[in-house]
């Protein structure tokens, strides 16, 4: 019981930490949401790639890989296995390891342009 509630806090504050910061950049900066997505996923590839995120999500699971870092841990993880096979290997390699997170993306948010009435803020 306290093994799964220290990975409940471990994963709490390392997403916590991680949210925390793109809050202080959206603050502090005037980079758009856009730029700020683009440097975690860049920064979560990178790190991945020089072998330090995998540290960090043995260490915190989830509060690593669902914020949008985790997305490039998991495009660089994928494609760092698939280079073993050849390069062609290394280009699939991220996509497949990231297509579930993708379709369940594009999956749900079309079931909710179904759903629900959008229109743009500006009208």
């Amino acid at each position: 019981m306290i093994d799964i509630l220290m990975q409940f806090v471990k994963a709490f504050v390392v997403g916590g930490a991680i949210c925390t910061l793109a809050q202080f950049i959206i603050n502090k900066t005037k980079l758009t949401s856009g730029k700020i997505l683009v440097f975690f996923m860049l920064g979560g590839l990178v790190l991945q790639a020089l072998g330090v995120y995998k540290y960090l999500v043995d260490f915190a699971g989830a509060g690593a890989t669902v914020p949008i870092s985790g997305f490039g841990y998991l495009l660089a993880e994928g494609a760092i296995k698939g280079a073993k096979a050849g390069i062609f290997g290394a280009i699939t390699g991220g996509l497949s390891s990231a297509s579930a997170g993708v379709t369940a993306a594009v999956t749900f948010g079309y079931l909710s342009a179904l759903i629900f009435n959008t229109k743009s803020k500006y009208n």
